[in-house]
């Protein structure tokens, strides 16, 4: 039995090759990278291997990209490598979630120990997740998707079912719901685990270099093509690719894709040569593509090519009462990765939350908890902060006690008695809330239809 896959991360191109070769001759299996945010595009949660990083690197530095590799499967091993004099920095990794640091210069021998001992920590966790899993334990996807909302409950129960099949899905949902958390999911529960998971959005590539994004070119295929590349297509051989918002792919393109998801196979720009395609399609799709179909802005065969199994992800005005659930979570992981105390979260906070509509979903949800794990408050996009909020939850409860009974009114024109039989209430129970309240019954006359 090989000792398992070894993720090597480090911009110094002597030092990579050199410890690669001896990670590789401990009977490793080894991918290094020269780039951390690369990295990411081969960890899931069913990455069967231990991380190995520079901490010192230009962009994405090696405690940045522990902290994003954690956020995807906190229990995958990372093993830092760190320069001579920053042992208090390791410390603090350790502290954080690093399974070992080893200091430079260092023996190869003794980083393949610690890299076995970290492998053979990650097989037991596989191996005790597939026995959970088989014992029909709960798996991890009520963290990653939380909610007990009907409509939460009934999008995991197929990803379970779909995530284990090599169907191409479609997934489609407002902005900002968890399409690409959904996507990685889909991923995740597939045989195709370990291998890439590769994101593009198709709104941000640039329209002169789709082509060669996706498909790669070979040397001299257009000027400036002063070598051959990889497309994104074939750097997820193997794995799963997602096409996000598939909607603004150019129509051109659309035709070329169609025939790579039909027959699985790619051209380079200036090749005629022909290479298989294993891969996995994931698209999302934040508009109704049939409507796209019907305005002429999306091919039909396509459509209907990606329409086989389709999963909307429901945004969280169809499910509120999962909000305050989401809201603490989020509160949590941003102080962890701030690396901040727990904020307390009080009541009258979690009514506030509960009580607002969040038209930016999951995504302007996060942004809120992430303000609030770090000491700011309650402060909403809008700008309003939590000073302007009722500061009791018994308020909170009143303010909507009294919007639905002003609701009520308004519908039956004032009429009490219609208002009174709707809300379950006596006629004496309903004049003392008006009271209460201030509401008059000719403020509402003739604002409604009995």
């Amino acid at each position: 039995m090989t000792p398992g896959d070894i993720l090597l991360v480090d911009d110094d191109d002597q030092m990579r090759r050199a410890t690669a070769q001896a990670l590789e001759l401990a009977e490793f299996q080894v991918r290094s990278l020269s780039v951390a945010e690369r990295a990411l595009d081969f960890v899931g949660f069913g990455f069967p291997g231990v991380l190995i990083t520079d901490i010192r690197m230009p962009g994405m530095d090696g405690m940045t990209l522990m902290t994003r590799v954690h956020e995807i499967d906190s229990e995958i091993p990372v093993i830092l490598i760190t320069g001579h004099g920053e042992v208090e920095l390791a410390v603090r990794a350790m502290r954080e979630g690093a399974y070992d640091f080893i200091e430079k210069p260092f023996a190869p021998r003794r980083l393949a120990d610690i890299a076995r001992r970290a492998s053979e920590r990650r097989r037991l966790v596989l191996e005790n997740r597939l026995l959970r899993a088989a014992a029909g334990q709960r798996d991890d996807l009520e963290q990653r998707l939380v909610g007990r909302s009907a409509a939460m409950i009934e999008l995991r129960s197929r990803l379970r079912t779909v995530g284990p099949t090599s169907a191409d899905v479609l997934l489609l949902g407002e902005t900002g719901v968890g399409k690409e958390v959904t996507a990685r999911a889909l991923h995740d529960f597939s045989p195709r685990a370990s291998r890439p998971f590769v994101a593009i959005n198709c709104a941000a590539l640039p329209v002169s270099l789709i082509e060669s994004e996706l498909f790669g070119h070979e040397l001299g295929a257009f000027p400036g093509a002063m070598r051959a590349r990889y497309g994104k297509f074939e750097l997820a051989q193997g794995g799963t690719i997602l096409l996000d918002e598939i909607g603004a792919m150019p129509l051109d393109v659309q035709a070329k894709l169609l025939r790579v998801i039909e027959e699985r196979k790619i051209t380079r720009l200036g090749s005629n040569e022909e290479y298989q395609l294993d891969v996995r399609f994931i698209a999302t799709s934040k508009s109704d593509l049939a409507d796209q179909v019907a305005a002429g802005r999306f091919r039909e065969d396509l459509f209907y090519r990606l329409n086989v199994v389709a999963l909307r992800v429901p945004p969280l005005s169809e499910r509120r009462e999962d909000v305050p659930l989401l809201f603490l979570k989020l509160v949590q992981e941003a102080a962890v990765r701030h690396q901040r105390d727990p904020v307390p979260v009080p009541d009258h906070v979690i009514a506030a939350i509960a009580a607002r509509d969040w038209p930016g979903n999951v995504r302007e949800l996060r942004n809120a908890a992430d303000r609030y794990g770090l000491g700011l408050g309650l402060q909403f996009a809008d700008g309003r902060p939590d000073a302007d909020l009722p500061a009791r939850l018994s308020d909170r409860m009143a303010a909507y006690e009294k919007q639905l009974i002003s609701d009520a009114l308004a519908l039956h024109g004032g009429s009490l008695k219609p208002v009174y039989e709707s809300l379950g209430l006596s006629r004496k129970s309903l004049y003392e809330k008006m009271q209460k309240h201030g509401l008059s019954r000719r403020a509402f006359a003739g604002e409604g239809e009995a």
